[in-house]
């Protein structure tokens, strides 16, 4: 009896081992392979967990590419200040032994949120001591700081310290808390296509459109249309609705794809596939939906899909709406709660009702997916919107040069971004501390420069 209920253990375990290790192999050819995941991700990449081969080869680790896919053309346009050619000069390779910075893993080690930091840091917060412990001899203004302070709000960033160099604190520290006038650059498209030889179609009104009679249901989508820039820009209905068959009169698709709107919106998609709104659909995942955030967000908000129209619309494309209502309607933290009460809200308030010059509100969009100058066919700078809403959010002093420096002067933004409660109450009141970044480039400034070795 014994013997037959250890045969009896045997088979069931060896049918059990069967099965998982059938179940196993599947898994390694499905789409969704998060059983294999040994601990919970980052915020920053959670949502591509299903699609491991982003950054791992199979069964031979991380690769350096994908870091630098992803993240590469950012850190070259903020001049890294740590860039691997740093490590690769023969005369830093002593630093190499205790920390290889020519990896991205060394410093930010995925599945392991038990030591993970702010921004995906695995190392300890006193990590900048292994190559910079002689600082306090070289700033006096440094001697008595603890390592673990290097990268307090308003100090230093390890890639991005574009607006804390010396040279840029010193040029802008006299500047006041509050520009006056303050204005954000304007949009121009219509001035960059004029001068860049696009060919403009005439506009179009209501009774233009070229839609199926059956599928004119409602006045009011016509309306929406008529008021958009695609109206009078001359974009029709089937332009954007057209079928595969494009050459057949029949050809409709109800809801066109994405790839649809990048057909004239590329950069916006390019941007909005690099942050966290959209990036779910670079890797070819199904849409980002609200439920599945790690903030807080709007309970009837939780099953909408992320896509150009859920911020835009799908025929009044209003901008303004999308540059604050609609992140509102989601959004549900205390920073985006606090935004209506607040000094930008009321100015973005009277801008929209005629009170107030163009430019001169401040909405979500203001700061999060801000205007920025660029070259377009060497013609001239033209002002487009970045869609990345991440691309200046960690660290936030990423946020003063191009948003912040419109309105206000550097020292009141460092000091500003570095208080916490401030951020949280969406700046309502004044910072709380003043960060001395200004004051020790200044006191630098009339010191003797100590020499020291080469970097």
């Amino acid at each position: 009896m014994a013997a037959r209920s250890r045969i009896g253990w045997w088979i069931a375990a060896l049918a059990l081992a069967v099965a998982l290790s059938g179940y196993l192999a599947a898994r390694l050819v499905w789409a969704d392979k998060t059983v294999f995941t040994p601990g919970t991700m980052i915020d920053g990449h959670y949502q591509i967990e299903k699609a491991c081969e982003v950054c791992h080869t199979p069964f031979g680790g991380v690769k350096q590419a994908a870091c630098v896919a992803c993240h590469g053309t950012e850190l070259e346009a903020v001049k890294d200040s740590h860039p691997k050619s740093k490590f690769d000069d023969p005369r830093n390779a002593e630093l190499l032994e205790t920390i290889d910075a020519r990896r991205c893993i060394t410093c930010h080690t995925e599945h392991r949120p038990q030591r993970t930091r702010a921004m995906g840091v695995t190392l300890p917060e006193d990590l900048c001591v292994h190559c910079h412990a002689e600082v306090g001899a070289e700033r006096p203004s440094h001697a008595n700081l603890a390592f673990d302070t290097c990268a307090s709000a308003g100090c230093h960033n390890y890639h991005d310290n574009s607006a804390l160099y010396e040279d840029f604190l010193v040029k802008h520290r006299d500047r006041p808390a509050t520009l006056a006038p303050a204005r954000l650059g304007m949009r121009d498209l219509r001035n960059w296509m004029q001068a860049a030889g696009i060919a403009r179609r005439p506009p179009l009104d209501a009774a233009d459109h070229d839609a199926p009679a059956d599928r004119v249901t409602d006045a009011k989508l016509l309306e929406d249309w008529r008021a958009t820039a695609h109206a009078r820009a001359g974009v029709n209905c089937r332009d954007c609705h057209r079928g595969p068959d494009a050459s057949a009169a029949s050809a409709w698709v109800d809801r066109p794809a994405p790839a649809v709107c990048a057909g004239c919106h590329s950069e916006e998609r390019e941007g909005f596939e690099a942050g966290r709104h959209g990036m779910r659909l670079k890797q070819q995942l199904p849409p980002m939906r609200p439920r599945e955030a790690r903030l807080p967000m709007h309970a009837d908000a939780a099953d909408r899909e992320l896509g150009c129209t859920s911020c835009h619309g799908a025929h009044a494309f209003d901008t303004r709406t999308a540059a604050a209502e609609s992140c509102l309607g989601c959004h549900d933290d205390d920073h985006s709660r606090a935004y209506r009460g607040s000094a930008h809200a009321r100015l973005w308030s009277a801008e929209l009702r005629g009170e107030a010059a163009a430019g001169s509100g401040v909405s979500c969009a203001t700061c999060h997916l801000p205007r920025t100058p660029r070259k377009a066919g060497g013609v001239e700078t033209q002002v487009r919107v970045e869609h990345n809403q991440n691309a200046n959010l960690r660290p936030n002093e990423k946020m003063v040069r191009g948003v912040c420096l419109a309105c206000h002067g550097l020292a009141f933004s460092i000091d500003a971004l570095a208080d916490p409660d401030l951020v949280r109450r969406n700046f309502a009141g004044r910072p709380a501390h003043h960060v001395t970044s200004i004051d020790m480039a200044l006191e630098r400034l009339s010191q003797p420069r100590q020499p020291r070795r080469p970097r």
